[in-house]
C-alpha cells in the first residue's frame, strides 16, 4: 500500500526522493511495503554492490531485506519527518509521518531506525 499522493522526483544532491502532493497529518501510515529477506551470507555480496545503499537491517541475526515499493527511495535526515517500522511476521516495512507534512514536501526517514537518532551513519563517519 502506497498512498496515491506520494510520488518520486529529483532532489538536490541526493538523486531521487519521495514527496507528497497533498498535506499529511501526523501519525499517518503512508506506505506498507513487502520485503525480500536475505541472509547474512547474502549481505556480504550485497555490500559490494550499489544495493548496499538501499537495503535495511532485518532483526538481529545479520539478515537484511530489500523493501519493495518506495521504501528504498526515502532519503535520510537525522530529524526526519517520517519513521519506519518492521513487521517481522508479515515481512513488511511500514512508513508513517511523525509530524504534519505540507504538500510538496520531501519525506525523509532516519537510516538509524529512530526518527531523531543523531548517531553518525556510514556515509557521515570520518
Amino acid at each position: 500500500m502506497i498512498l496515491p499522493c506520494l510520488f518520486i522526483a529529483a532532489t538536490g544532491g541526493m538523486g531521487r526522493g519521495v514527496y507528497t502532493s497533498e498535506p499529511l497529518d501526523e501519525d499517518t501510515v503512508i506506505e506498507v511495503a513487502p520485503v525480500v529477506v536475505m541472509s547474512a551470507e547474502d549481505r556480504v555480496h550485497l555490500d559490494k554492490t550499489l544495493l548496499h545503499d538501499y537495503i535495511f537491517e532485518w532483526g538481529e541475526s545479520g539478515q537484511v531485506c530489500m523493501a519493495l515499493g518506495y521504501a528504498p527511495i526515502y532519503n535520510h535526515s537525522y530529524a526526519s519527518n517520517c519513521e519506519y517500522e518492521m513487521d517481522y511476521e508479515a515481512s513488511t516495512i511500514s512508513v508513517r509521518t511523525v509530524r504534519p507534512i505540507a504538500a510538496g514536501e520531501e519525506l525523509f526517514i532516519n537510516y538509524n531506525g529512530t526518527w531523531d537518532d543523531n548517531k553518525p551513519l556510514w556515509f557521515d563517519a570520518k
